[in-house]
């Protein structure tokens, strides 16, 4: 999955003649802003601490290495100017423009313990990203509803009632000790535990801390992308559980989170092993591994059309790994009538997701083969990708691949031999792929199964 593209950010003054200095930078760093740079650096003591905050934070190659400790440190104090200083420097540390060799960036092997506090930055929203009642919903009780005391536990709230109803009854005197009873009226022993108790935030404390947690989400993701975290991250049980825990909330989940959730996810996809989930390594979520190919599955039925690629590639991916078959196959008759239909989408993105999916799962096994030949409308939108033709050529080799790898199987012949006349007319007008269809058109001919396929075939006899 190609790197979403990074927008930069422009600095100093911003003029036309001012070249934009790259995000991750040093303000005045450009060969044209020696000028801005001196400026910069004889106003230092005068900038405030909140204007270096962002992309004009200075940060410096070797910061990460002098400061890991108080990085690590910062995450693990829950401080929102520890986290904010932390985050916005990891983010400018992790930064990488597509295409572009970055001799600063930051293995996460260097700082012990990093990837743990970053991920309970994202674990302290979910825990609260929910409010408690959608958690636990309250059971009716229906027994002795209209008795006083019921014997449920509700006795307590029954005599106040009562004893309130029968001071407003009563003298003055009782209408003044009802006035004190209700004014410090006693909550149940666990109160702060509630949404509104003493240790719970408000509205605008929740939204910062899943700022925090995107953010933390987004330098994870920078991190899947050097080459040097892969096996880290790909061995982390407690990474793993965070990021598919995310996916696997992706309707009720920050729609930021859930994309970069899968988006590192899919980046280390060809090293990730989903026995991991029932292994000895300590776990911090209960995720097992139909959960995580539910997740999976979750994203690959949405609407977003990132998200759909994004699961079609990594099922792609996840399958070249004979240790995870055991726990992709049983899905396999959901996954080939999703991506089959992803296929007559016209966005050209979706349909190589797509293509690319069921060319792996097609390398599987007879019984995937099997599967998606069988599957409606499979044959006919493989030939449509080939014929439009897909503006990636490797999109349409792995098409027609496909569909040679289909009429390996006897068992698909007859359901081939109705597109005997469309793999013909490929043969002679689609040079580049000739040769693909001349071996379809031998196999399925010169090797009839049946009658049926002796009365109709022409080819190779």
């Amino acid at each position: 999955m190609q790197k979403r593209e990074q927008s930069k950010v422009g600095g100093g003054a911003g003029g036309s003649a001012t070249p934009a200095t790259k995000r991750g930078r040093p303000f005045g760093s450009g060969s044209s802003n020696a000028a801005a740079a001196a400026a910069a650096a004889g106003s230092a003591d005068s900038i405030a601490p909140s204007t270096l905050l962002g992309p004009s934070l200075q940060v410096h190659s070797a910061f990460a290495e002098q400061n890991n400790k108080r990085i690590v440190l910062a995450l693990q104090s829950g401080l929102k100017s520890e986290l904010t200083w932390a985050l916005n420097t990891l983010t400018l540390l992790s930064f990488k423009e597509k295409d572009e060799v970055r001799k600063d960036a930051t293995p996460l092997a260097k700082i012990p313990g990093l990837l743990d506090a970053l991920l309970q930055v994202i674990d302290d929203w979910r825990d609260i990203s929910l409010p408690r009642v959608l958690v636990k919903t309250p059971r009716v009780r229906m027994l002795g509803a209209n008795s006083a005391v019921t014997g449920f536990g509700n006795e307590y709230e029954a005599l106040s009632k009562n004893e309130a109803a029968h001071s407003s009854a009563g003298g003055s005197s009782s209408k003044e000790a009802s006035v004190q009873k209700n004014a410090t009226k006693p909550r149940p022993a666990d109160w702060w535990f509630d949404e509104d108790g003493l240790f719970n935030m408000d509205e605008e404390g929740r939204a910062e801390k899943q700022l925090c947690a995107v953010g933390a989400s987004n330098i994870i993701r920078n991190f899947s992308f050097m080459a040097d975290n892969e096996v880290i991250m790909a061995q982390n049980r407690h990474c793993l559980e965070t990021l598919f825990q995310c996916i696997e909330d992706y309707v009720i989940e920050d729609e930021e989170l859930a994309t970069n959730a899968l988006e590192t996810v899919v980046n280390l996809a060809h090293l990730l092993d989903l026995r991991i989930f029932s292994s000895s390594k300590p776990s911090y979520i209960k995720i097992t591994e139909k959960r995580a190919v539910q997740a999976i599955m979750g994203m690959l039925g949405s609407a977003v059309k990132a998200w759909h690629c994004a699961a079609a590639e990594l099922l792609g991916r996840l399958i070249i790994n004979p240790d995870n078959e055991p726990f992709l196959l049983p899905f396999a008759p959901q996954v080939y009538k999703r991506l089959v239909d992803i296929l007559s989408l016209p966005d050209v993105n979706a349909q190589g997701a797509a293509v690319g999916a069921l060319y792996n799962l097609a390398e599987v096994n007879m019984d995937c083969r099997l599967k998606l030949g069988s599957e409606r409308w499979a044959i006919d939108r493989l030939l449509k990708v080939i014929k439009a033709p897909h503006p990636v050529p490797e999109v349409c080799r792995k098409a027609a691949m496909i569909l040679e790898n289909l009429v390996s199987e006897p068992q698909n012949k007859p359901l081939l031999l109705a597109y005997e006349n469309a793999f013909a007319e490929m043969l002679f007008t689609e040079g580049r792929y000739s040769d693909t269809f001349a071996r379809i058109l031998f196999e399925l001919t010169s090797r009839p199964s049946n009658k049926v396929a002796t009365a109709r075939g022409i080819w190779g006899m």
